[in-house]
């Protein structure tokens, strides 16, 4: 169990207090912003019965509404921002115990029925779920990860007082208690036998066995049989075993889309259940059900913001600040960096040496200890591998040849060894392999398993140890966790994990720690935003308190030899620091960079065009282009005088923008160019390093590199648990109000919060954000729809409930959700290739594998796994794709319903530039015409990142950015993909060119 110390106890006392609101918020009087919104279906929705069976206690997208059983109007008793689930009646009739998201964990509360008396009953950093109140009403029994995985607990009402009922190495969770001495029914994991399991009296047995997704073990009215739920991959169930023979019954209606929560019992007979978006009645032994309907009524207040302005016209100078991976040198006077694609060193207060100069991607350079030499990766090969250059001669030799990716090299303190991850193909959001390179025969050994997005490595002094950061889950049940410094033996002696406080979570795991000072007494690292330090011993074992460095925010930060300085990034330049003195001084770079713009005047004539806008066909048009803008669009006509581009037996069209990825400079230059081939002028990324996005942003502004428009944000603002080495945990003000400098600074174009982000700070997130003129996403959609955030990523994504709010098993989408997705104006970027349909797109035309562009820019053996992937998906998973369907009428619902919508796909989970056009296929596949898919990548799109006045469409004024294609596009979305010219900002590429390997 974590110890919790002093300052996070106040953390977490201030979120509550922060959170805890009046539950007037969900009855407020609509203001002149406000739109009431009836719900009357809920999409993953548990309901309790009374005891006095007269009254449910409903959770409905996070909040606890109270109602007549025989239905009608539901009245809330919580507020909003609580993310409250699973209710359950006190014995007494009086209160209802539910857990609650409320401090940024989820916990147990209580409340009473009319709303008064909200309680928190655990605490903690700990999640616990799942409550049920014994037959007294003394104790609440819960699941909850304070051992490390799920047991079930229970609490004393009286003195909050906890004791573990289970200790098992596989998760137990769901518990549900009889009336009968107290027997606990529960949902175990357990290797040997995972299935539903009855505690009597400490003595644990067996009641059936199941390796389906089990779910809400609920007592029957005498006691004598278990409800459960149960989903296959393809359905979900329901079950009702008889607890002496053990035999066990379906309940289930064809097709029915069962929730996995409690069943509740009017008799021994009669039972209410939630499926399909309802709150259903239904008799045992007796086919059929009655639907209790119920209404639920929220406002949601959508207040409109001034947008962030943009000024695509800038051709002025710019110190770049997509400055990646600044390192000192060990004489301290000098910082090596990589910056628009190429590395440099700038002498503190002296000269600026750029070191490489070409289209590729050099990054991660690393001093060797002499300080002769610096060892990075580059892409000059075709993909990343280790290169070292001599500082004197200038000249670069290749250290590795492998078939994975390389970065993040690291040199031992003796010169001799490198260390370094062989990357999978996600980059920076899949695995990497630690690996040590001998400098002088070559050779590579693997020294530790793949590792999840793990930090750069740093060494002991002594050379024994290698400190990185990585995640550690709270529990195998859920993904998410802290970070935590991993201590590998070099030697091969095993790995420890330490934490300067194991009640936070370090900074993105990137290049922001840990970092082992040269004399090996301490360890540096970024936290809530800033810089520290800790004492260690020559283990790496924490020998004493941390203390902090600066006020400011600070990322990837760098040692000198003597330990006395580090440099580090402070926000938007480079500073040094005196750990013992604290004196800093800023770094100037001597670097500039300017925008590339269309300097020429010529013609486009299009044998169609389809403007963005329009549903049919403007032909035999003339786009006049003008340096980087479009003049005018007219009738064609004959120039004498003017260079013309003749697309007359092709569609010209707006350049695509992709609304969801994310990257990394490890893709290589390769990576702009797979943009630009697949008719991609913008991307929108939604979560990245905010200092490699706009080394990408700047290489591709000023013409270094091809590539698209870049608009981005920075990590994924995330809670006090983590996932992705790209998560920032922001819990309290300070930190919040650091991060949102770095946005306005550094110019996000969006900030995009995470799943463990507490909805009380999300809405102070967005209120901040609202204030630079930039907008919020998040995977939410209530209470955000409420307070004003501005999108949603897609249709289900990850959740930390362990069930999507958007989303049931069987894939189906109810209208509380369509409602307010629809009626807020929310935007959502649905991404179903991502949730099986890129790989079914794949089966249903094995054509898509041969596509020139990702056969041109992806390696064979790449492409050869993706060919290979859907008959090991079918293997392992004889049901994928079944209830896809679902998804479409999901989406078809949302546009007719007057929603928003528009194309990404998080990529790289499945390949850049492709998806995008399976996406748009998918769109067409799902019912909306090839007209709607274009628009979702285009105009719609523009106008979700807040830039239609320049793009989006092609119209007098607006950036010339647009594509030429063979075929018909509104007629057939596939021809979308036949490209033979992308201009950008007024700049023609052909397609051979993009598709053409640099030498």
């Amino acid at each position: 169990m974590r110890q919790i110390s002093f300052i996070s106890l106040l953390n977490i006392l201030l979120l509550v207090l922060f959170s805890c609101s009046d539950v007037k918020e969900n009855t407020e009087i609509a203001n002149s912003n406000s739109i009431a919104v009836t719900l009357k279906e809920g999409t993953n929705m548990a309901v309790s019965l009374s005891p006095d069976k007269k009254s449910l206690a409903l959770d409905l997208q996070g909040t606890i509404w109270v109602m007549p059983t025989s239905g009608g109007k539901a009245t809330p008793i919580t507020d909003e921002l609580g993310d409250c689930h699973e209710p359950t009646w006190s014995p007494d009739g009086e209160s209802i115990a539910f857990h609650s998201y409320k401090d940024g964990n989820y916990h147990i509360w209580t409340i009473k029925k009319d709303g008064s008396e909200l309680k928190q009953i655990t605490s903690g950093l700990y999640d616990d779920r799942e409550p049920d109140w014994s037959p007294s009403g003394e104790t609440i029994v819960f699941s909850s990860d304070r051992n490390g995985n799920y047991d079930i607990w229970e609490v004393q009402l009286s003195n909050k007082s906890l004791k573990s009922l289970t200790q098992s190495i596989g998760n137990d969770y769901s518990p549900a208690v009889s009336s009968i001495d107290g027997q606990i029914v529960f949902v175990s994991e357990r290797v040997k036998a995972p299935g539903i399991y009855i505690s009597i009296k400490g003595k644990e047995n067996l009641l059936t066995a199941s390796d389906k997704a089990l779910a809400a073990p609920s007592w029957n009215e005498n006691d004598d049989s278990v409800t459960f739920t149960a989903y296959d991959g393809e359905n979900s169930n329901m079950y009702v075993a008889d607890i002496e023979t053990g035999e066990v019954e379906s309940l289930t209606i064809e097709s029915e889309d069962i929730f996995p929560f409690r069943t509740n019992w009017l008799n021994d007979s009669t039972y209410l259940y939630t499926a399909d978006g309802k709150i259903k009645k239904s008799i045992l032994g007796k086919d059929g059900f009655q639907t209790i309907d119920f209404e639920a009524t929220v406002n949601l207040n959508r207040n409109s913001y001034a947008r962030k302005t943009y000024n695509f016209d800038d051709d002025e100078k710019h110190t770049p600040m997509g400055i990646m991976g600044p390192v000192v040198s060990p004489d301290g006077n000098s910082v090596a960096f990589a910056a628009l694609g190429n590395l440099y060193v700038q002498v503190i207060g002296g000269e600026l040496t750029q070191l490489t100069d070409d289209i590729f991607v050099d990054i991660d350079p690393d001093w060797s200890p002499d300080g002769r030499s610096i060892v990075f990766a580059s892409d000059r090969t075709g993909k990343m591998n280790l290169w070292m250059m001599d500082l004197v001669s200038k000249e670069a030799k290749q250290l590795t040849d492998i078939k994975e990716t390389t970065l993040a090299p690291s040199f031992s303190p003796d010169g001799k060894s490198i260390a370094f991850y062989a990357t999978d193909a996600r980059n920076v959001w899949g695995r990497g392999v630690l690996s040590l390179l001998d400098v002088s025969s070559g050779e590579i050994t693997a020294i530790h398993d793949p590792v999840f997005v793990p930090s750069k490595p740093s060494w002991s002094p002594d050379g024994r140890t290698m400190a990185l950061m990585a995640i550690q889950p709270a529990s195998t049940r859920y993904r998410e966790g802290m970070s935590e410094i991993l201590l590998v033996s070099v030697d091969g002696e095993g790995y420890r994990y330490v934490s300067p406080d194991s009640t936070r979570t370090p900074g993105m795991r990137s290049k922001n720690g840990p970092l082992w000072s040269p004399n090996g007494t301490k360890i540096a690292y970024i936290q809530d935003g800033v810089l520290w330090t800790v004492p260690v011993d020559a283990r790496g074992e924490i020998k004493g308190i941390p203390k902090q460095l600066t006020k400011e925010l600070a990322a990837k930060p760098s040692w000198a030899g003597d330990s006395k300085t580090i440099v580090y990034l402070a926000t938007d330049h480079l500073k040094k620091i005196n750990v013992e003195t604290g004196e800093d001084e800023d770094i100037p770079i001597e670097l500039e960079w300017k925008p590339q713009l269309g300097e020429s005047t010529y013609v486009i004539y299009a044998g169609k065009l389809f403007n963005g806008k329009d549903s049919t066909y403007l032909e035999n048009m003339d786009i006049l282009i003008e340096n980087h803008r479009i003049k005018d669009i007219v009738p064609h006509q004959e120039y004498t005088n003017m260079t013309v581009i003749d697309a007359s037996d092709n569609v010209v069209m707006p350049g695509l923008f992709e609304m969801h990825t994310h990257q990394h400079a490890s893709v290589g230059e390769r990576l702009g160019r797979i943009w630009l081939s697949n008719g991609i002028t913008s991307v929108r990324e939604p979560g990245a390093d905010p200092y490699d996005a706009l080394e990408r942003k700047e290489a591709w502004s000023s013409g270094t590199r091809l590539g698209p428009r870049e608009f981005f944000t920075g990590g994924l603002t995330d809670g006090g648990r983590i996932y992705y080495g790209l998560a920032n945990s922001v819990i309290h003000g300070p930190h919040m109000r650091l991060e949102m400098e770095r946005a306005k600074k550094l110019g996000y174009d969006l900030i995009k919060t995470y799943v463990r982000m507490p909805d009380s700070i999300q809405k102070e997130i967005t209120m901040a954000a609202h204030d630079i003129g930039i907008p919020v996403s998040s995977h939410e959609i209530f209470p955000s729809t409420k307070y004003n955030v501005d999108a949603v990523e897609h249709i289900r994504g990850t959740s930390r409930r362990g069930y999507s709010m958007k989303q049931s098993a069987m894939n189906r989408t109810y209208d509380d959700v369509i409602q307010l997705i629809a009626r807020s104006g929310m935007n959502i970027t649905p991404t179903i290739g991502l949730q099986g349909g890129f790989f079914l797109m794949m089966e249903k035309n094995p054509n898509l594998i041969k596509n020139r562009q990702l056969n041109a820019l992806y390696s064979s053996d790449y492409v050869d796994k993706l060919a290979a992937a859907m008959p090991g998906i079918r293997a392992m998973r004889p049901g994928y794709g079944s209830n896809f369907d679902n998804i479409y009428k999901t989406m078809k619902n949302i546009i007719n319903a007057g929603g928003r919508m528009t194309a990404g796909t998080d990529s790289p989970f499945i390949p850049y530039g492709t998806s995008l056009h399976v996406e748009m296929q998918l769109f067409v596949e799902a019912g909306l015409s090839p007209f709607q898919a274009l628009q979702a990548a285009t105009i719609k799109s523009a106008e979700a990142v807040g830039v239609d006045k320049d793009l989006g469409s092609l119209e007098a004024g607006k950036l010339a950015d647009l594509v030429i294609v063979d075929g018909d596009p509104l007629n057939n979305i596939t021809d979308a993909w036949n490209i033979t010219t992308v201009i950008k900002n007024g700049i023609e590429y052909e397609i051979d060119e993009l598709l053409e390997t640099p030498n």
